[in-house]
């Protein structure tokens, strides 16, 4: 099951005098990875290069910024579909400390410098989502809220007109349960907007 970050990590190696600085975090699309490395060359004015992968379902990147081509992007990818992880962005600050590594050298060093990062950063399981939508008479009101709340899902929105429409978002393997429960206890009297599972 994939899983994602909790937070971001962090590692430091150096290899033959060059400093490698990495880091991984959560991360949903490109456009923010792309602002993170920004920010990254705020802080690091003086380095040689950042690369960066982000694997992030459609929207996936392996970037080897002036490093020999697939010796550093690629290789940080495959470290994190290694280890099945989604939305995470890893980046790679490195200083050049005048000795080239070789083609070999810069893949080890690249991928170090993430799985270094990767073995302090708190991981979490990534859980599909769904939204359901229903309609209930006033009177059902108090009664569903009290359902969500014990199914520990979350609230969207509730709308008062005709009757009461509220959208619930929970895990999507606790959906048709959930669905079941309410279609039992409001005895036909909940109609559900999106198909129900």
């Amino acid at each position: 099951m994939p899983r994602t970050l909790a937070a971001p990590a962090h590692s430091e190696i150096i290899i033959k005098k060059s400093r490698f600085i990495g880091c991984v975090q959560p991360m949903a699309d490109r456009a923010s990875a792309q602002a993170a490395v920004d920010a990254l060359w705020k802080q690091h004015p003086g380095a040689a290069h950042i690369c960066w992968a982000l694997l992030a379902g459609g929207q996936s990147a392996a970037v080897d910024d002036g490093e020999p081509g697939g010796t550093a992007g690629r290789p940080m990818l495959d470290v994190l579909r290694h280890q099945d992880l989604e939305g995470v962005l890893a980046t790679v600050v490195r200083y050049f400390g005048g000795v080239k590594l070789g083609a070999g050298g810069l893949v080890r060093a690249y991928t170090d410098t993430i799985a270094q990062a990767l073995l302090t950063a708190p991981k979490v399981t990534l859980q599909r989502m769904r939204t359901l939508q229903c309609h209930v008479p006033y009177a059902l009101e108090g009664l569903l809220r009290r359902e969500i709340d014990a199914a520990d899902a979350e609230l969207v929105d509730v709308q008062h007109g005709t009757l009461v429409t509220l959208q619930v978002r929970l895990p999507d393997a606790q959906a048709a349960a959930f669905v079941q429960r309410i279609d039992n206890n409001g005895q036909g009297r909940v109609g559900w907007t999106d198909p129900a599972p």
